[in-house]
C-alpha cells in the first residue's frame, strides 16, 4: 500500500512487513529524490529527439568500462542550449537519479548538459576522416552512377537483421524479376570489420552482381563503429562494384557512407535507389509502345499520302508523255502524209527546170536564136581548118538546110 504524502505503507502478514512492487518502487523514488545534484562525465550514444515527444532521450556511457547511464531531458531544455550535440561527444551532465515507477527503471533527470570535449571514439573517427579524405576517398569525382538494370543485387547485412528483411521485402515489392545475392555477416562487435570486408569481397566477386547494399539497421554509437573502421572504409571506396551504404537512421553519418558511392537514409530508402518501380517501368514501356504504334500509323499514313502523291505524279506524267507521243504522231502523219506530194512537187519542180536547162543547151534552141550548125561529112565543123577550098559543106538552120561549096577559108 502507497501513500502520496511521502510515506510508504507495507502490508503485515503476521510478523512480515511486505511492500508492493508500487510501494517499493515509490520508496526508492522519493528515497533518490532527496539527492542532490550532480555532475556526471560521458560519451553521448543513442541521442533521440521528436518534435512531438516533451523530452529528449539519450546515455551517457562510461569510455573506459562501458558502463551506460540512460538520460533524460525537457524538449525545451535542451532546445534552449543549442549545443548541437552529436554521437560519440563527451559532456557534462548536471542532474539527479530518478526511478521510472511503472517499470522500475533508473535513470538520470538532466538539468542541463555542457560539452566537455569530443569522445575518444569520435576524436579518432574525426582523425581518420581528415585522413582518407585527403586521399581523396570522399571525393564525388570519384562516385560512380547505379545501374538501371543490375542483374543482381549484392546485400551485405547481418544475420537475422531487420535491415535484411527490409531490403528483401523491398526488392520484391518494387522489382519482383531483381536477383539478389545476400552476404549475411558480423556487423558489430569484435572481430565485425574484418567480416565485413570479407563479404564485400564475397559479393564484388560474383559474376552478376552489378551492385552491393551495405545494410545496417539502427543501433547505438558503439554499434556502428565498424562502419567507420579504416579497413571497411577502404574496401568501400576500392569495390570493384558501386556501393549503397544504408547504415544506420538518417542522422548516423558513419565514414562508409562518405566512401560510399551513394548513400541512403535507410536500408528501405536503398532498395529505390538499386532496382526501378516494376509499375513505372511497365508504365513507362506502355508510354513507348503507344507512342511507338502512333509513330507506326503516322508514318505509314505519311508514306500513304506520299505514295498517292508520287502515283498521281507518276499518272500525270504519263498522261503527258503520252500527249506528247500522240502529238509527236499526229506530226509524224502529217509529215508522211503530205510527204509524197511534195517530194513529187520538187522532183517534177527539179525535173522541169532539168529540163528547161537541157532545152536552153538543145541545137535546136541554139538555132532559134539566130545560129547554124555546119556540117562536113556529117560531121559538125568546130574548126576552119577542117575543110578545104571548094570542100562541099551543109549549113543546118532553124528552119531547113542549106547545101554550100567552100570558097576561102579563113583560120
Amino acid at each position: 500500500m502507497t501513500s502520496r504524502t511521502g510515506k510508504v505503507e507495507a502490508t503485515l502478514y503476521g510478523d512480515r512487513k511486505v511492500f508492493s512492487v508500487s510501494a517499493f518502487n515509490e520508496g526508492i523514488a522519493l528515497w533518490l529524490r532527496r539527492l542532490p545534484d550532480v555532475w556526471v562525465e560521458g560519451e553521448v550514444t543513442e541521442l533521440r529527439r521528436n518534435e512531438a515527444w516533451a523530452t529528449v532521450f539519450f546515455t551517457l556511457k562510461d569510455p573506459a568500462t562501458g558502463a551506460c547511464l540512460p538520460v533524460t531531458i525537457a524538449r525545451r531544455r535542451f532546445d534552449a542550449l543549442d549545443l548541437g550535440l552529436a554521437e560519440g561527444e563527451l559532456a557534462h551532465v548536471r542532474g539527479r537519479a530518478e526511478l521510472y515507477e511503472a517499470k522500475g527503471e533508473l535513470a538520470f533527470r538532466a538539468g542541463t548538459i555542457e560539452r566537455f570535449g569530443l569522445g575518444e571514439h569520435l576524436a579518432a573517427l574525426e582523425r581518420l576522416k581528415r585522413v582518407l579524405a585527403a586521399e581523396g576517398l570522399f571525393d564525388a569525382a570519384r562516385k560512380r552512377a547505379l545501374p538501371r538494370f543490375p542483374r543482381a543485387v549484392g546485400v551485405l547485412t547481418g544475420a537475422d537483421a531487420a535491415a535484411r528483411g527490409d531490403v528483401l521485402a523491398g526488392i520484391r515489392a518494387r522489382f519482383p524479376p531483381a536477383r539478389v545475392v545476400v552476404a549475411e555477416t558480423r556487423v558489430q562487435g569484435r572481430g565485425a570489420p574484418q567480416r565485413i570486408v570479407a563479404a564485400l569481397a564475397a559479393l564484388a566477386a560474383h559474376p552478376d552482381v552489378d551492385v552491393v547494399v551495405v545494410a545496417r539497421g539502427g543501433g547505438s554509437f558503439e554499434d556502428l563503429l565498424p562502419f567507420s573502421d579504416e579497413a571497411v572504409v577502404r574496401a568501400v571506396a576500392t569495390c570493384p562494384v558501386p556501393v549503397v551504404s544504408a547504415v544506420g537512421h538518417e542522422q548516423d553519418t558513419p565514414l562508409c557512407d562518405l566512401a560510399a558511392d551513394v548513400r541512403a537514409a535507410t536500408p528501405t530508402a536503398a532498395v529505390r535507389l538499386v532496382v526501378p518501380d516494376a509499375a513505372e517501368v511497365q508504365a513507362g514501356l506502355d508510354a513507348v509502345r503507344a507512342r511507338l504504334a502512333l509513330a507506326v500509323r503516322a508514318r505509314a499514313t505519311r508514306d500513304r499520302e506520299r505514295l498517292g502523291g508520287r502515283r498521281d505524279r507518276l499518272r500525270r506524267a504519263v498522261g503527258r508523255t503520252l500527249e506528247r507521243d500522240r502529238s509527236a504522231l499526229a506530226r509524224a502523219r502529217e509529215k508522211l502524209d503530205s510527204a509524197p506530194p511534195r517530194l513529187f512537187e520538187r522532183k517534177r519542180a527539179a525535173l522541169d527546170t532539168s529540163g528547161a536547162r537541157l532545152q536552153a543547151l538543145a541545137p535546136h534552141a541554139t538555132l532559134a536564136r539566130g545560129y547554124a550548125i555546119v556540117r562536113a561529112g556529117g560531121t559538125a565543123l568546130r574548126r576552119a581548118d577542117a575543110v578545104t577550098r571548094d570542100a562541099r559543106i551543109e549549113v543546118e538552120l532553124e528552119h531547113g538546110a542549106l547545101g554550100a561549096r567552100v570558097e576561102e577559108v579563113r583560120p
